[in-house]
């Protein structure tokens, strides 16, 4: 017996018009308009497509994004931003998770800005957060935007900051930023939260030697994860070993006093303390003072970082440069002339030949 062709009892014009009408409609890109709206009436949708609109490096875009970015101004600043550093395998994740999960049964709407290493050689990321807190992902009040780090300082995305804005205009109240790992990034984080987070774990050795000092300088807590079974006393000797540290040094400008603390995301034992300790700082700094001139010193702070980003892509992308750069990268390397002469030389190139 004969298949039924499907397609025969239908005219062509439907086969070829409605599909050329649903195809446009895939590609259709929204206005700045149509995404402020979205993300104003909170829009989960809306707002992943506008990050992604900023994350983008099309020139083309640049324009749509600064003004979606504009238009969110007057909705932003009304969250607490907090980040959260810690080295490969303390639980950041799983902290965040519990963590997260805790502030929306307060009844706070959480975004989660999670970074991804980007691999130097392939340039991919795994993006691999949402299945790491598949239960916060599942959370109403909760959003998990993974992005990669690219090649920008230790691993921060160049449009994070961006970002906060975004999430801050759709009504999330508690901006949550995981870093890559605790090297340069973490200064790149700091000058964009409010409250800066140190996680880590007992049981490692000589705890003291593997954290950074500069790291613990810049921590408003640290919090030491899986204080739970047989290695709560280590986790509390822990505690205590940083505690002493903390008060070596110098005294913070926000007349906050830091202090270390323990938690267990598996049984959630402490979770809580961790919350009314941040809640605790908040209250503290927006009385004096601090709150928003640091706010106003990291405003200050992206204006300049930006300004030297857009400088140095300009630069690289500049036709005379690129003309010129691998010749004189040659030079350079057989000694022809020293980096700095030949720096000089690019410089006045690009300044005389500039659009």
């Amino acid at each position: 017996m004969k298949k039924a062709n499907p397609n025969q009892d239908r005219p062509e014009i439907f086969n070829t018009a409605v599909l050329k009408k649903i195809q446009q409609a895939r590609m259709a890109q929204p206005t700045a308009g149509e995404l402020l709206s979205g993300i104003l009436s909170g829009d989960i949708n809306a707002l992943s497509k506008a990050i992604t609109l900023i994350e983008s490096s099309n020139p083309k875009h640049f324009e749509k994004a600064n003004t979606l970015i504009h238009s969110c101004l007057p909705h932003a600043n009304q969250s607490v931003r907090i980040g959260i550093t810690g080295i490969p395998g303390v639980g950041k994740s799983s902290f965040i998770e519990a963590f997260g999960k805790h502030l929306s049964g307060l009844g706070k709407k959480i975004a989660v800005l999670t970074i991804d290493p980007s691999s130097t050689i392939s340039h991919g990321s795994i993006l691999g957060d949402k299945t790491r807190m598949e239960e916060l992902a599942k959370d109403p009040n909760a959003y998990v935007r993974p992005s990669a780090s690219g090649e920008t300082l230790g691993g921060v995305a160049r449009k994070t900051r961006e970002t906060i804005v975004l999430c801050e205009a759709a009504g999330f109240d508690t901006i949550i930023i995981e870093t890559v790992g605790v090297g340069q990034s973490e200064t790149a984080v700091h000058s964009m939260v409010d409250f800066f987070l140190l996680l880590n774990v007992s049981g490692t050795g000589d705890e003291l030697q593997g954290i950074k000092r500069g790291i613990m300088e810049m921590a408003d807590a640290i919090v030491i994860n899986k204080a739970d079974g047989d290695n709560i006393p280590k986790a509390t000797l822990a505690r205590t070993q940083f505690a002493h540290a903390l008060h070596l040094f110098p005294s913070k400008k926000s007349g906050w006093i830091p202090t270390a603390t323990t938690c267990s995301a598996k049984t959630n034992e402490g979770i809580a303390e961790i919350e009314q300790l941040i809640s605790k700082y908040i209250e503290l700094t927006k009385n004096n003072g601090f709150f928003d001139s640091k706010r106003a010193e990291q405003n200050e702070f992206w204006l300049l970082e930006t300004i030297h980003h857009q400088l140095q892509e300009h630069f690289f992308h500049h036709p005379e440069i690129q003309k010129e750069l691998e010749k004189t990268k040659k030079a350079v390397q057989n000694n022809e002339y020293s980096p700095f002469a030949a720096a000089q030389l690019l410089l006045k190139k690009y300044f005389k030949n500039k659009p």
